[in-house]
């Protein structure tokens, strides 16, 4: 089996001229780290963990380092992630001082215990594990100060994620956000919810959604995106099926990226511009979706 990846960086309005290139650039980058691992025969699962911790460190992204702000001037992180190749899933929301939310879902499924954990208790649960505690101000970006300080609550691109197929045939999805700006503390969104923001089934496909969290639950977008693919129908066209049932019952923006068994993909979106890298089972650089490009 010939490994795909595919990495996003949000939907949303186009980026800012003058913060297009580094944007590529840190697109670029999570591609090159979730391919390095597919690329020397590892799993779909440590593939898309990778790509998205790398996303969670770049400070122009919606995730980890340069989240959004909630009404509190705080940071407070949402992350899922789900093997298609066994069902484990491992998620988090509303989780303070960390920077790689992925990271600790990853824990939260290799513990097994419970699949969900937010909060406090979350928290508590990364530093029982081990993971690097990370305080307000080196999360805290400039330039979302400034966007909070202004009221500045729309528009620009949120939430990170991945979908992979490695050599071994499994399929794997994970997304990560740091949620809207001004949102209430303690607010969850589609990020963290299985089904909603992230979903694989190695049968049949994986899915990784970014968007309106609260239309993208309703509309639980990334299964039934990858339900669409059943009886092997066409990604690019499962996803606009899902994208436009989402239209329709919800009027939500949105964007998603599709991956199937035979590594064809489905990237679509309903918003100003979604930043993309992916790279299919050919092997050739694809032009990615979207104002912003990544060639990788």
């Amino acid at each position: 089996m010939t490994p795909a990846l595919i990495v996003h960086g949000g939907a949303g309005v186009a980026t800012p001229p003058a913060l297009q290139a580094e944007r590529r650039s840190g697109l670029e980058a999570a591609f090159a780290a979730g391919w390095s691992i597919l690329g020397q025969g590892g799993t779909a699962l440590d593939a898309v963990v990778q790509a998205t911790v790398t996303l969670e460190d770049h400070p122009l992204f919606n995730a980890g380092l340069g989240s959004c702000l909630t009404e509190d001037g705080t940071v407070e992180v949402d992350a899922s992630l789900m093997d298609g190749s066994t069902f484990q899933t491992g998620a988090v929301g509303a989780v303070r001082n960390i920077k790689n939310a992925i990271q600790l879902a990853r824990a939260v499924m290799t513990d097994g215990r419970h699949v969900f954990l937010v909060g406090e208790g979350a928290e508590r649960f990364a530093r029982e594990h081990g993971l690097p505690p990370a305080t307000m101000d080196e999360l805290i970006t400039a330039r979302q100060h400034q966007r909070w300080q202004a009221q500045q609550t729309a528009g620009e691109p949120g939430t990170v994620g991945a979908v992979a197929l490695d050599s071994a045939g499994g399929l794997a999805a994970a997304t990560s956000t740091g949620g809207v700006m001004g949102k209430r503390s303690g607010r969850v969104g589609d990020s963290a919810v299985i089904g909603a923001g992230t979903y694989a089934d190695s049968a049949i496909g994986a899915c990784s959604v970014t968007g309106d969290g609260e239309d993208i639950i309703r509309a639980t977008l990334a299964r039934t995106a990858v339900e669409l693919l059943r009886g092997g129908k066409d990604p690019a066209q499962a996803a606009r099926a899902a994208l436009a049932r989402l239209t329709r019952q919800t009027r939500g923006e949105a964007g998603l990226i599709l991956l199937d068994p035979f590594g064809r993909s489905g990237v679509v979106y309903n918003t100003e511009s979604m930043g993309v890298a992916l790279r299919l089972g050919s092997g050739q650089a694809l032009r990615a979706e979207g104002r912003l490009v990544a060639r990788v």
